[in-house]
């Protein structure tokens, strides 16, 4: 019945584009549009205090917290070492997804860790819930989805069009993570937004290395997630260049201490040499004293 209803339709085209552009249309109304004018209107009462109870409220104590501080975003690309996370040891740290898999080698911890994405959440759950971390960022699209324990920072995470299959790889830039962080298609994207939200004005990245080769290694540990999409490291790059011009318009500096890579969006820094001009300022304020 349901073949013969189609190939009569099939013959009326104007009828059958008609009924087929309705059906497209109902779906992105129930999958994105909806959803996205609901998320709009919370943010709204969020930023208008007709909301003063939101999962999002306890973000507040952070804000501006490293107020004209230097912080390093430790990515998982293949080109991070144990030996870099020994390094960071003093450093105000930012890390992501599976660096929790990293703990057994090294008895360094990032100052805040994130997450955004359900999917690699699921293979990783039991190793963020024992890593013992203070501060932990977690997307409310995991929060609105899985049963999470407290201690998490929940984020508002807004996806834009970026579930919807399309050409044009545009983002935005959000200083303010209580209203909203903006998906720059990577957890480290919106880390540097939190970042900037908790008042850092010095941001190095490292293990940025937006190189998914499909013959080698993606991350510093493997967790099951590999990226297969082609387009992967053009919609990341794309998005990079909008924190980049958010961050020359407001004083602010990003550097990317990665090794390698494909990143090329940010003046390139050696992390060492960073590091050990650290040292030698503090050594030289000493002796001042």
């Amino acid at each position: 019945m349901n073949m013969a209803l189609k190939e009569a339709l099939c013959k009326n085209k104007f009828t059958y584009f008609f009924i087929s552009h309705i059906s497209k249309s109902k779906r992105a109304l129930l999958k994105h549009i909806i959803p996205r004018s609901v998320f709009n209107l919370n943010k709204l009462f969020r930023v208008i205090k007709v909301n003063k109870t939101s999962q999002y409220e306890q973000l507040k104590i952070l804000q501006s917290k490293h107020k004209g501080q230097r912080c390093f975003i430790v990515a998982t690309g293949p080109s991070l070492t144990a030996a870099d996370l020994q390094l960071l040891k003093e450093e105000v740290t930012i890390s992501m997804n599976s660096i929790c898999l990293a703990f057994d080698e090294t008895d360094w911890r990032p100052t805040y860790y994130g997450i955004q994405d359900v999917g690699v959440f699921n293979l990783l759950q039991p190793s963020i819930e024992n890593s013992g971390l203070q501060y932990k960022f977690i997307s409310h699209t995991i929060a609105k989805q899985k049963q999470v324990s407290e201690g998490y920072y929940v984020f508002p995470l807004n996806l834009l069009d970026h579930m919807i299959p399309h050409k044009k790889y545009k983002t935005k830039f959000s200083d303010d993570a209580f209203k909203v962080i903006y998906d720059g298609y990577s957890i480290t994207y919106s880390m540097i937004q939190l970042a900037v939200y908790m008042g850092f004005s010095e941001i190095y990245l490292i293990g940025v290395d937006c190189n998914y080769s499909l013959n080698s290694p993606q991350h510093f540990k493997d967790y099951g997630y590999r990226e297969t999409s082609s387009e992967a490291v053009i919609r990341m790059i794309n998005a990079y260049k909008e924190a980049k011009k958010f961050a020359d318009r407001n004083q602010i500096k990003i550097y990317n201490a990665t090794r390698g890579g494909m990143l090329e969006v940010f003046e390139r820094v050696n992390l060492e040499d960073i590091l050990n001009k650290n040292d030698n300022q503090q050594l030289l304020s000493k002796k001042t004293i």
